[in-house]
């Protein structure tokens, strides 16, 4: 029981941060697989998210701060993609890659002249921010709740992509863009509910990280989107399944690794696996090979 209560909060906090990735590579897997683009802003909404929660709450209660913060997030994702990636939508792929990184440095350096660069202190949300203790180890009420949360909102979104027409006009866009459009599929509606969804569910994987780390500065979403993107790579990008199943070996590996004291290596796994899982397999543990027809 003595090891049990002593290891068991890496690993819950593995799987926890898991599904926090999760959310966030969603929308990366997502946007790839119909664009075939990688939205580096992604991270920064995220970080963005995290401000507007900590700014409401200074002006509002908190039960009205949440839904607020969730609205303004996907008003912002649907923004994003209406002003930097609809106009160069006929573009060689590397001008709207470029527009990504753009947008990307834009909300950060916003972000900046709101904060003045200095870390804001993530408000504490009741009940969820509670400790709690599981097996005689003491953890907070997010980390139990965020896995099954997340499996939650995944299954939700597996039903709508494939039991709704929306759903089925995003399969056909992801698997053939041109011939989409031939048949009728308003495929800028499309473009725009797939990053409402992405966003949405940033906006929640937002909530629950900064519960956890409670400091949001303007870079705050660096570094979780950046694992999150190669959770999508590790699982296959344009697989929902293996984004989610790839962000939680990589919550998990990572706090193992911080949990044997080599916490200064935690990050550098991370990347070190992305490389591994290219040289390996380039299209990832669930991609499919892409072959192009001539």
């Amino acid at each position: 029981m003595d090891w049990i209560s002593r290891n068991l909060p890496y690993l819950m906090a593995g799987i926890s941060v898991g599904g926090q990735y999760a959310l966030i590579a969603i929308g990366y897997t997502m946007v790839y697989g119909i664009l075939r683009l990688i939205n580096f802003a992604h991270g920064d909404i995220f970080m963005v998210a995290g401000l507007i929660m900590v700014y409401s709450t200074t002006v509002m209660p908190i039960y009205i701060a949440i839904p607020l913060m969730i609205v303004v997030t996907v008003i912002l994702g649907f923004l994003v993609e209406r002003a930097a990636y609809k106009p160069l939508r006929n573009a060689p792929r590397m001008s709207i890659m470029i527009s990504a990184i753009g947008v990307s440095y834009l909300l950060q350096n916003l972000a900046l002249y709101v904060t003045g660069g200095l870390s804001q202190q993530y408000p504490a949300i009741p009940w969820i921010n509670d400790t709690v203790t599981v097996f005689g180890a003491t953890t907070k009420r997010v980390t139990i709740i965020t896995p099954i949360l997340t499996i939650i909102l995944v299954l939700l979104l597996v039903a709508l992509i494939k039991r709704t027409k929306i759903g089925m006009a995003m399969r056909a866009a992801s698997r053939d863009f041109e011939t989409s459009q031939l048949m009728g599929i308003k495929i800028n509606s499309v473009i725009s509910f797939t990053f409402i969804i992405g966003t949405f569910l940033a906006a929640i994987g937002s909530l629950l990280f900064f519960t956890n780390y409670t400091g949001v500065t303007p870079t705050a979403g660096a570094m979780p989107g950046l694992k999150a993107f190669v959770a999508a790579v590790f699982g296959g990008i344009g697989s929902i399944p293996g984004a989610v199943i790839g962000a939680f070996i990589i919550g998990i590996c990572e706090n193992i690794i911080k949990g044997l004291g080599w916490t200064t290596f935690s990050d550098a796994f991370t990347f070190a696996l992305l490389i591994v899982i290219l040289i390996a397999k380039p299209t990832g543990l669930f991609g499919e090979k892409v072959t192009d027809k001539v």
